[in-house]
């Protein structure tokens, strides 16, 4: 009797399972909660599921009024019904266009290079490696952001644009949407934690297939710029730190919560400015930087200066600075590629563990002693 029992319970357990497979619509799966995919940055999140991935843009420019959500599909693969009114990717891409130059080390650390089809203003990337595709013309000038070739985008029909914007109007976008092209915001420029706009390259590795490099990559050189902290652990923050130079009237210094400072903090300097609220720069008379930075021991100039003499040629009034008599100024934005970019521009987003350690080498030279700068220049 109790076999009998137990046999008519599993055939309706079994017809039950049956009963619901054939009633499950795969458009209408339940999405269920998992682990986003990003650690350190603020304005980044992915979800991992089972034949796609969920990527949301957060905070994509200041003050703006919406965030951004896109589904990277991959082949063969059902997405919830929920999820269709999001732009949707297949991928792996096979191309893409990119709008910044700190884009492109993110692709070189892939190994995706070769699909960068079209990028805004050219010149502007140093690369030895892209620059080699841009004069074999498999990348293709595409305009300037604020003016793209829409008709040049439209012919080389590539597979992504990933772009920005400054604020909440955005035509550019709004055109390059029309036109059927499919558009990705990205916001790493707005990022202040310098580990997290290295990050953004775990959304070119969900873009190309390569989560699992992008992890081991990014992975990397979060222990190399903790390997860096490690060096200055036990350091006294004692060099006062003058940041910036000149620019049309104004003198502008980083604010103590943007990524500048950040370095400046974790290489374990006293910058002058840290106390200040926010992130960005803030734009000062000469008067007042003198005033407080006269006797600042190190100078961390803004700008493309190849030795002293161009920097008080641009301005005499910066020989009244101790930091100019001592000949103890240095510059991240010296070292250019062949066709004019700043490799700083773009390469230091991506390497935030080279950035610090050459703030490192600035301040507390006897730690690195064999090391040599990677974007710094001493001005002579």
């Amino acid at each position: 009797m109790k076999t009998s029992l137990y046999k008519i319970f599993f055939i309706l357990l079994i017809s039950f399972f049956v009963s619901c497979k054939k009633n499950e619509k795969p458009g209408n799966k339940t999405i269920t909660a998992v682990k986003n995919e990003i650690e350190y940055s603020s304005n980044l999140a992915i979800y991992k599921y089972n034949g796609y991935s969920i990527v949301k843009v957060l905070n994509p420019w200041p003050d703006a009024n919406k965030d951004f959500t896109y589904i990277l599909k991959e082949k063969n693969a059902s997405v919830p019904d929920s999820l269709q009114k999001y732009t949707q990717l297949s991928v792996p891409l096979k191309s893409i266009v990119v709008t910044s130059t700190t884009n492109v080390p993110f692709l070189e650390m892939l190994g995706v290079e070769k699909s960068l089809v079209g990028f805004p203003h050219t010149d502007y990337i140093s690369s030895v490696k892209t620059r080699k595709l841009i004069d074999a013309g498999i990348i293709k000038n595409v305009g300037q952001n604020e003016r793209l070739n829409i008709e040049k985008l439209i012919d080389l029909a590539p597979e992504a644009i990933v772009t920005f914007g400054v604020d909440n109007n955005n035509p550019m976008i709004a055109n390059l949407e029309k036109s059927g092209l499919n558009v990705i915001i990205q916001a790493d420029w707005m990022e202040q934690s310098p580990l997290g706009k290295a990050e953004w390259i775990k959304l070119y590795a969900a873009l190309f297939g390569k989560e699992k490099e992008g992890k081991k990559l990014f992975d990397n050189i979060v222990k190399n710029y903790n390997e860096a902290l490690k060096l200055v652990a036990n350091q006294k923050a004692a060099s006062t730190v003058l940041y910036g130079s000149m620019y049309q009237n104004q003198w502008f210094v980083a604010k103590g919560k943007s990524w500048v400072a950040q370095f400046m903090k974790d290489a374990k300097s006293n910058y002058l400015w840290a106390d200040v609220e926010g992130s960005g720069s803030l734009g000062l008379t000469f008067e007042k930087i003198l005033d407080k930075a006269k006797n600042a021991q190190i100078w961390i100039a803004t700008g493309s200066f190849k030795n002293l003499k161009e920097l008080a040629d641009s301005n005499p009034h910066y020989s009244q600075f101790d930091a100019f008599t001592t000949k103890n100024i240095y510059t991240f934005e010296s070292k250019f590629g062949a066709t004019g970019g700043t490799i700083y521009y773009e390469l230091a987003p991506s390497r935030p563990d080279l950035v610090l350690k050459d703030y490192i080498k600035i301040f507390h030279p006897e730690l690195l002693v064999n090391y040599n700068f990677t974007f710094v220049q001493k001005l002579n």
